[in-house]
C-alpha cells in the first residue's frame, strides 16, 4: 500500500466514501466496532476493597466477594482487586482471544503472579491478549486478577485541575466480557487511519521493579538490545529544588543501578517531564559519564516559544551536552499522521539536521505503547507522502544528531521553564523536609568520615548511609518535591523525612562518641562546625533540667572545639554587644555594631543601617518585611501554577500597632517580636534576632495557615539600583534580570533560588537569605521571597497547618562574593551542632579540613563508593565566585595518597597529586565542580 498507484486507489476510494460518509465515521463505526466478533460474559467476577496498597501475595489471600458490571466500588484512593474467572469457548479454537475490561480508575492485570499490561477507561488499553490463536489443546479456563487504584492520573478531581478531590467519589466496572479479537479488521483500520491522514495532509521509563520475575525478564531484554535504560538518575527528579550534592547522587546512584543491573550505564540523559533546568546540569552530566541530553517539557512554555529543537548546551561552567527537544511537543503520542507532520514541520533546526525523535506510548501514567501505536509506526518506515519512520534506541538518534552537529546553536545558561512556577513555593512542609535531609545527610557524612579517619573501631554506616540517600532522592521526583502531589504521597515522603531525621541523629551520635574516644577532658557537649571555615557564633547550650544558656562560641573549619561551662564564660565580649531600645513610640532598635536594625510598632522593617558606612539599605519612604497577600487562581494546573495576573492582586497585611514587644534584652543576643493576623484565618508571629558578631538579622517565622487559593511573600525595598539580581543554584549562582523589557524578561515574574538572592550596585548590596524556601524574585528593586500558597488540587489539604522557617537580611559592603554572603547563607543553613559526648569530650580545638581560599567551598565528605578496607574518603570542592582561583587545601587528617576523580568516583588517570606538609594545591575554573580521593593511612592499633 506504500506505493505511488496504491494511494490513489485510496485516495479515489476516500474521495467516494466522503461523498456519502465521513471517514472518521467509517473508520469509527464500520471498522473499530467490528474489531471485536463474538464474546461472552466472564464465568464469575468477585472482589474486595482496601484502603492500603497490599502486594499481589497477600491481596489474592482475601476474602472476595461476588460482583457483577455495574456495581460501584471506592471510595477515592482505596484499592479494588478483581478476581476474573474465564472459561474460553470451545467454538473459538483458532482465533485470537481477548480479555476486555473497562473501568473507571487505573488497571493493572495480574496473571500467573506476574504484572503483565495496564488498563485504561479510554483509549488503546482497554483490553488484554489472553492468546493470539487458541489451540485445540490450550487450556479453556484460568483466572487473572485485576488490581484496580480508585483515582485518575493526579489523582480524582471534580472535573477540574484546580479543585479538590472528591473523596466520596465512586467507581464502576463498565466492561468484563471475553471477545473474539478481528486482527485483519485491525490491520485495515491502521492502514485506512494513515491513509486518511495522508489524504488530508512511550518514553521508555527506567523502571526498578519491585517483580523479581518481570525484573528478570527486563534484564534479559536489555542483553538483547529491547530494552534500554535511559535517564542515568534514580528517579526522574525536579531539575531546580535538589541541591548540587543532591544531584549528583541521583546520577551516582542511578549509573551505579543501570551497571549493576543491566550491565551498562546511560550515556543518554533522559528527562521528559520536569519543570526546569538548572545551569549546573551539563557539568553534572560530563563528569558523570553522560553528553548527551533529552527532554520535552520546554514545549509548554507560557509566553516564548523554544528557539531550537537540536543545540549545544552550555552550562554555568562552560561544559556543553548535545540537547535534543523532539519537535512533537508531547512525550505521549500515538503514531498518528498528524503527529509524525508535525514532527517534521515543526523542527527548529531543519537544515542543520534532519533527524529527530518521536516519544510514542503512555508517558503520564505509564502504560508504555500499545501494539496499534507500533503498528502505525511500522507501516511509516517506508509510506509515500510522510516521513521515513524508524524505530530505533536513543544511542542510534544521537549518534545520527552528532554525524550532522557542525552548524548547530549553542544555549549557554539554564533552560527556564515559563509555566509551572509555582512549583517552587507548593507544600511547604515537602520544601523544609527536603532542605533538612540534605543537611543531615551531610553533617552525617562528614562526621562519620573524621571518625573513620580517627578510630581504628568506628565502622563507617555505607549500607544505611545508601539507604537514606535513596529515600531522599526518592522524593526528590519531580512531582514530589515540587508538592505537585496527591495527598497520600506528600504523607508518605514526610515519612521518610523522619526516617531520615531519626537515623540521621542516630548517626551523628555514633560519630561523636568515636571522636570522642580516647580524648581527655570533662564530660559535656561537643560542639561541631560541619563547614569548611572557621565560625564565632551565639549557640544556645543546653544545661541541666532543660535550660538553656546563650555562648559566644569558636570553632574551627570541619572540626569541633569543646562546648564551654558556665564557670568559663567569658563576661566580655571580644565584639560590641548587642544593644537594644524601645522608643516611647512602640518603635525598638536592634544594634550590634556591625548593622543597625529599626522595627516601626507593626514589626516592619523601616531601616537597616551598614554601621561602618552608615550607607541605609531600606528604600527611602518604604518599609521592610512586609508581608502581602495575592489571590493566586491559576487557569488549569493549581498546584504547579502561578499566573502573572496575581500581581494585580497585591494587598499588603497590615499589622496592628502596638503588637511589638522586645524579647532577649541585648549583650550576645536582642530581640524583638510581634503577632499579625493575617486574615480572619490564619495568623502569623516572628521574632527577629540580631547576634553579637552577625552581619545579618534573622527572622523565626512561624505561621498558622488556613487558606484557599492565596499566595503569601514576603518583601524588602532596598535602596540599591542594578537591572541584574543575583540568585543562587547548585555549585554556583547566575543573574537574572530586574526589569521585563522583553517577554523573556517578562515570563521570569517568579523564580527559584536556594539559600541566597542579592541585588547590588557596584560598592554596596543587599542579600535575602533563607533556610528552606525556593520561590523569589526582584522586581525593580524590591526583593520578595515567597512563603506559602494554598492549592487544592491535587491535594486539598497543601500547606494547610502550621510552619516554621527562617530567613535573613544582610546588607553588605562591596560585592556579595568580598563580603560573605555565601558562607553567611550556608552559616544559615548548617547551624552549629551541640551533641553530647557520651564520655570526656576533648580538651582542645581540632579541625579537619581547611581551605585557602573563600572562593572554594568544600561542600562534601564522604566515604568513597568503592573504598579498599572503607579508607578513602571522598572530598567534592567548587568554585562559588565565578572566577579562576588557586587554593591550598589542608588537612590534619592521615593521608598517604590523593587523586583527580569524576562524580562517578573513577581515578582520574593523570595519577596522584602532589601532597606536601598534608598540602594540596588545587586550580580551579569559574563554578568547576572537582571531586578528589584521600587514601588514608591505615589507623593505629
Amino acid at each position: 500500500m506504500a506505493a505511488a498507484p496504491a494511494l490513489k486507489h485510496w485516495r479515489t476510494t476516500l474521495e467516494r466514501v466522503e461523498k456519502f460518509v465521513s471517514p472518521l465515521y467509517f473508520t469509527d463505526c464500520n471498522l473499530r466496532g467490528r474489531l471485536f466478533g463474538d464474546s461472552c460474559p466472564v464465568a464469575e467476577l468477585s472482589c474486595f476493597l482496601t484502603p492500603e496498597r497490599l502486594p499481589y501475595q497477600e491481596a489474592v489471600q482475601q476474602d472476595f466477594r461476588p460482583a457483577q458490571v455495574g456495581d460501584s466500588f471506592g471510595p477515592t484512593w482505596w484499592t479494588c482487586w478483581f478476581r476474573v474467572e474465564l472459561t474460553i469457548p470451545e467454538a473459538w479454537v483458532g482465533q485470537e482471544v481477548h480479555l476486555r475490561w473497562e473501568s473507571d480508575g487505573e488497571g493493572l492485570v495480574w496473571r500467573d503472579g506476574e504484572p503483565v499490561q495496564g488498563l485504561t477507561k479510554e483509549g488503546e488499553k482497554t483490553s488484554y491478549v489472553l492468546t493470539d490463536k487458541l489451540g485445540e489443546k490450550d487450556p479453556r479456563s484460568l483466572t487473572l486478577y485485576v488490581e484496580v487504584a480508585c483515582n485518575g492520573l493526579l489523582g480524582a478531581g471534580k472535573g477540574s485541575m484546580i479543585a479538590a478531590p472528591d473523596p466520596e467519589k465512586m467507581f464502576q466496572v463498565s466492561r468484563a466480557e471475553l471477545a473474539v479479537f478481528h486482527r485483519d479488521v485491525y490491520k485495515l483500520l491502521v492502514d485506512l487511519e494513515l491513509l486518511l491522514g495522508i489524504a488530508k495532509a512511550q518514553q521508555l521509563e527506567w523502571v526498578r521493579s519491585h517483580y523479581p520475575g518481570l525484573h528478570a525478564r527486563l534484564q534479559e531484554f536489555a542483553c538483547r538490545g529491547q530494552f534500554v535504560p535511559v535517564g542515568g538518575t534514580w528517579v526522574e527528579m525536579d531539575g531546580n529544588l535538589p541541591s548540587g550534592e543532591s544531584m549528583v547522587r541521583q546520577f551516582l546512584q542511578g549509573q551505579n543501578f543501570f551497571r549493576q543491573e543491566f550491565g551498562k550505564m546511560c550515556s543518554e540523559f533522559w528527562l521528559p517531564d520536569t519543570f526546569g533546568y538548572s545551569a549546573q546540569l551539563p557539568q553534572i552530566m560530563r563528569s558523570c559519564g553522560i553528553k548527551r541530553f533529552l527532554t520535552q517539557k520546554l514545549s509548554w512554555n507560557l509566553v516564548n516559544s523554544f528557539p531550537h529543537h537540536t543545540f549545544f548546551w552550555e552550562g554555568l561552567d562552560g561544559s556543553q551536552v548535545l540537547a535534543h527537544f523532539p519537535p512533537g511537543d508531547s512525550y505521549g503520542m500515538q503514531g498518528s499522521v498528524e503527529e509524525v507532520l508535525k514532527t517534521v514541520t515543526k523542527n527548529r533546526d531543519k537544515g542543520r539536521t534532519n533527524h529527530s525523535a518521536f516519544l510514542f506510548g503512555f508517558g503520564d501514567g505509564g502504560g508504555g505503547p500499545t501494539q496499534i501505536m507500533v503498528d502505525r509506526l511500522k507501516r511509516l518506515c517506508n509510506t509515500d507522502g510522510l516521513p521515513r519512520v524508524q524505530l530505533s534506541s536513543p544511542e542510534q538518534l544521537f549518534s545520527a544528531l552528532e554525524s550532522h552537529s557542525e552548524q548547530l546553536c549553542t544555549w549557554v545558561g539554564e533552560l527556564f521553564l515559563e509555566l509551572h512556577n509555582g512549583t517552587y513555593t507548593t507544600h511547604a512542609q515537602i520544601k523544609k523536609g527536603n532542605r533538612e535531609c540534605e543537611r543531615i545527610l551531610h553533617d552525617v557524612e562528614l562526621l562519620s568520615s573524621l571518625a573513620l579517619a580517627r578510630s581504628a573501631q568506628f565502622l563507617y554506616p555505607a549500607a544505611l548511609l545508601q539507604d537514606l540517600w535513596r529515600l531522599l532522592l526518592l522524593t526528590q521526583f519531580h512531582d514530589v518535591v515540587t508538592g505537585t502531589c496527591i495527598q497520600l504521597v506528600a504523607e508518605e515522603a514526610m515519612c521518610h523525612y523522619e526516617d531520615i531525621r531519626s537515623h540521621g541523629n542516630t548517626l551523628l551520635s555514633a560519630a561523636a562518641a568515636a571522636l570522642c574516644a580516647g580524648e581527655p577532658g570533662p564530660e559535656g557537649l561537643l560542639i561541631v562546625n560541619t563547614l569548611p571555615w572557621k565560625r564565632t557564633e551565639v549557640l544556645a547550650l543546653p544545661r541541666p533540667g532543660g535550660a538553656h544558656s546563650l555562648a559566644l562560641v569558636t570553632v574551627p573549619s570541619m572540626g569541633y572545639a569543646p562546648a564551654p561551662t558556665p564557670t568559663s564564660l567569658q563576661p566580655l565580649l571580644p565584639q560590641q554587644p548587642v544593644f537594644v531600645v524601645q522608643e516611647t513610640d512602640g518603635s525598638v532598635t536592634l544594634d550590634n555594631g556591625i548593622i543597625r536594625v529599626r522595627l516601626d510598632p507593626a514589626g516592619r522593617l523601616t531601616s537597616l543601617v551598614l554601621v561602618a558606612s552608615g550607607r541605609e539599605a531600606i528604600a527611602e519612604g518604604a518599609v521592610g518585611n512586609q508581608f502581602v497577600l495575592f489571590d493566586d487562581v491559576p487557569l488549569y494546573w493549581d498546584a504547579w501554577d502561578v499566573m502573572d495576573y496575581h500581581l494585580e492582586t497585591r494587598k499588603p497585611v497590615l499589622g496592628q500597632a502596638g503588637t511589638l514587644a522586645v524579647g532577649t534584652e541585648g549583650g550576645v543576643r536582642g530581640s524583638a517580636w510581634f503577632l499579625l493576623q493575617i486574615s480572619p484565618n490564619s495568623r502569623l508571629s516572628q521574632e527577629v534576632v540580631l547576634d553579637v558578631g552577625c552581619p545579618y538579622v534573622r527572622f523565626h517565622t512561624e505561621v498558622h495557615w488556613h487558606e484557599a487559593h492565596k499566595f503569601l511573600k514576603v518583601e524588602f525595598p532596598a535602596r540599591v539600583r542594578s537591572p541584574q539580581a543575583t540568585y543562587e543554584v547548585q555549585f554556583g549562582h547566575l543573574q537574572r534580570p530586574t526589569h521585563y523589557n522583553t517577554s523573556w524578561d517578562w515570563a521570569r515574574f517568579e523564580v527559584w533560588a536556594h539559600r541566597w538572592m542579592d541585588l547590588s550596585e557596584h560598592g554596596f548590596g543587599l542579600a535575602l537569605l533563607n533556610d528552606c524556601k525556593y520561590g523569589a524574585s526582584v522586581r525593580g528593586n524590591v526583593l520578595s521571597l515567597s512563603l506559602l500558597r494554598a492549592p487544592k488540587s491535587p491535594d486539598a489539604t497543601v500547606d494547610v497547618g502550621r510552619h516554621e522557617f527562617t530567613y535573613a537580611l544582610m546588607p553588605h559592603k562591596g560585592s556579595f562574593q568580598d563580603a560573605g554572603v555565601i558562607p553567611a547563607a550556608y552559616s544559615l543553613n548548617f547551624p552549629l551542632l551541640a551533641l553530647p559526648a557520651p564520655g570526656p569530650a576533648p580538651a582542645a580545638a581540632w579541625s579537619a579540613f581547611s581551605v585557602s581560599s573563600p572562593a572554594i567551598v568544600l561542600e562534601t565528605v564522604k566515604q568513597a563508593e568503592t573504598s579498599p578496607q572503607g579508607r578513602t574518603l571522598l572530598l567534592r570542592l567548587y568554585e562559588a565566585h565565578g572566577s579562576h582561583s588557586d587554593c591550598w587545601l589542608h588537612t590534619s587528617l592521615p593521608v598517604q595518597e590523593a587523586v583527580l576523580c569524576d562524580l562517578l568516583e573513577r581515578r582520574d588517570p593523570t595519577g596522584p597529586l602532589l601532597l606536601r606538609d598534608n598540602r594540596l594545591k588545587l586550580t580551579f575554573t569559574p563554578f568547576q565542580v572537582q571531586s578528589l580521593l584521600l587514601v588514608l593511612q591505615p589507623p593505629p592499633n
